[in-house]
């Protein structure tokens, strides 16, 4: 068994408890615990005051380590996560209660899925095709495991789903009446709104959600089906459907970090939202600077995903990073205020996919290093 006292600064991990700050190797990402602490708790009272559960989203920081945080300090009730594998890493790491919020349709992948259970973990998958179901059945029968299953409702993100109303409630019945398999509800996860600066925008896009979902809701109570989960609503919209009355579980994920992206929204007053604090950060250093407007540091692509747009460079407004190519970051120092192997924190650009080409995150408290964590789903995308 690997301990920290095995480990290498620098060729295994980019710090080690009880190092200064300033010691830590770079690139890596580093979480201001405190700033992760108090988001953690903030949605854990957001979610209480609004009457409903948290379910965090295990795909965005892929650690077990925060998602046991978020359990003993926002009370979360379980993780969702987006891949069996992904799943399993939850589950052997003490979360007891885990949804994969996507459907699970290769057979070797629902042999793994219907042994979660062995793991002592209630698990749950969504479904949008009645052929799924018989599927399902017979991976715990032969395991003599029991899966929970959500029918997912495509309520305007135009990916997996079915539309409300009958076609769902077809699939519950199918599901609530075989052996080895529970309905427990609906899934409705509305992601293309995510990211709507304009919040009376948003606002609409949930309420044509909400809608869909009740109505469906009270289709399945005619039925005889009680939904015992409808989930939904992430850190753009978790107000909404909190609030909405028929969403009783959140699925919010990147609010404990925050990330660049995320920032550019809206709250009804048209500010940028600010209930939660930047926790993580692309630590860089600079390693050249012979041109006098630009210092070039060593957060590249490999270090960071772009795709939400470049990273900022937290507290300050004299510098900017403005471009990357592989290993290297391009930053605007027009005063020439850089110097080589200062370190800058960046903010990145969309923080889930950042942390998946990560090792590890390193915890720091008061300028000394407190924990280090791996990345423990790193790499379970199957």
């Amino acid at each position: 068994m690997t301990t920290t006292n095995d480990l290498e600064v620098g060729y295994d991990v980019p710090a080690l408890p009880g190092m200064a700050e300033a010691d830590i190797q770079t690139p890596c990402l580093v979480v201001d615990l405190d700033a992760l602490e108090s988001n953690i708790r903030k949605m854990g009272q957001f979610a209480k005051e609004m009457g409903v559960r948290h379910r965090v989203h295990g795909k965005m920081h892929k650690s077990v380590d925060i998602a046991l945080l978020q359990e003993h300090l926002g009370d979360s009730c379980g993780v969702c996560c987006q891949k069996v594998s992904e799943a399993e890493v939850f589950a052997r790491g003490g979360i007891k209660d885990v949804l994969v919020s996507n459907q699970v349709r290769d057979p070797a992948k629902i042999d793994r899925l219907a042994r979660l259970p062995k793991l002592g973990a209630r698990t749950l998958c969504c479904v949008d095709d009645i052929d799924n179901v018989a599927e399902l059945a017979a991976a715990v029968k032969k395991h003599n495991t029991e899966i929970e299953c959500l029918v997912e409702i495509d309520c305007g993100a135009g990916r997996c789903g079915v539309s409300e109303g009958q076609p769902v409630v077809d699939i519950a019945k199918a599901i609530a009446a075989t052996p080895g398999l529970k309905f427990a509800g609906i899934q409705a996860y509305q992601g293309a709104m995510q990211h709507m600066e304009n919040f009376l925008e948003r606002k609409e896009k949930i309420d044509i959600a909400c809608a869909m979902v009740a109505r469906t809701v009270d289709m399945l109570k005619e039925e005889g089906l009680e939904c015992d989960i409808v989930g939904g609503g992430g850190t753009g919209s978790y107000y909404f459907e909190g609030n909405s009355g028929v969403f009783n579980e959140l699925q919010c994920g990147s609010y404990a970090f925050m990330d660049a992206d995320y920032q550019r929204i809206h709250d009804k007053d048209g500010q940028r939202i600010s209930e939660f604090e930047n926790s993580l950060f692309i630590l860089t250093s600079v390693m050249s600077h012979t041109k006098a407007d630009k210092a070039i540091c060593d957060a590249g692509l490999k270090a960071q995903s772009v795709d939400s747009g470049l990273p900022y460079i937290y507290g300050r407004d004299d510098v900017e990073y403005i471009k990357c190519s592989d290993e290297h970051g391009v930053i605007s120092d027009p005063s020439g205020a850089l110097r080589v192997n200062e370190k800058l924190k960046l903010v990145p650009g969309h923080c889930d996919p950042t942390c998946n080409v990560h090792d590890y995150y390193v915890g720091v408290r008061d300028g000394k290093v407190e924990t280090l964590w791996p990345v423990s789903a790193r790499g379970k995308a199957y």
